[in-house]
C-alpha cells in the first residue's frame, strides 16, 4: 500500500520546511503563512484520506496534491524573493515532486 508511504513522506518534508519556514517569516509572514497551511494541507489530507471511502479517498488525495504543489510554488517565490537558498527550495522540490506524483496516481485509482 502506498498511502502510508506518501504519508511519511509527506511529513518529513514538512520536518524539513520547518526551519526553513522561520527565515521566510522573518522576510514575509503573508508568504510564510500560506507555507504553512498548505504544508499542513498535504499531509491532513493524505491522513484523511487513508481513513475515507474510495470516492473521498481520491478527493482528499488530489487536494493533497495541489497542496503540495501551493507547497512548490511558495518555495520557488521564497528562492527568487532571496528568501532562501535557491538549493534548498530545489532539494524540497524534488520531495515535493514525488509526494504529488504518489498523490496524483492515488487519487485517479479506480
Amino acid at each position: 500500500m502506498e498511502s502510508p508511504n506518501v504519508y511519511i513522506r509527506a511529513r518529513r518534508v514538512v520536518q524539513e520546511l520547518a526551519p526553513l519556514l522561520r527565515v521566510v517569516r522573518e522576510q514575509d509572514k503573508a508568504l510564510a503563512d500560506q507555507l504553512r497551511r498548505a504544508a499542513q494541507s498535504v499531509v491532513l489530507n493524505i491522513a484523511e484520506a487513508r481513513g475515507s471511502d474510495a470516492g473521498n479517498a481520491r478527493s482528499r488525495f488530489a487536494t493533497a496534491c495541489g497542496s503540495a504543489k501551493e507547497v512548490r510554488a511558495a518555495l520557488h517565490i521564497a528562492g527568487d524573493w532571496g528568501y532562501i537558498e535557491t538549493h534548498t527550495a530545489t532539494h524540497l522540490d524534488e520531495k515535493l515532486d514525488r509526494v504529488c506524483a504518489i498523490t496524483w496516481c492515488l487519487a485517479r485509482k479506480p
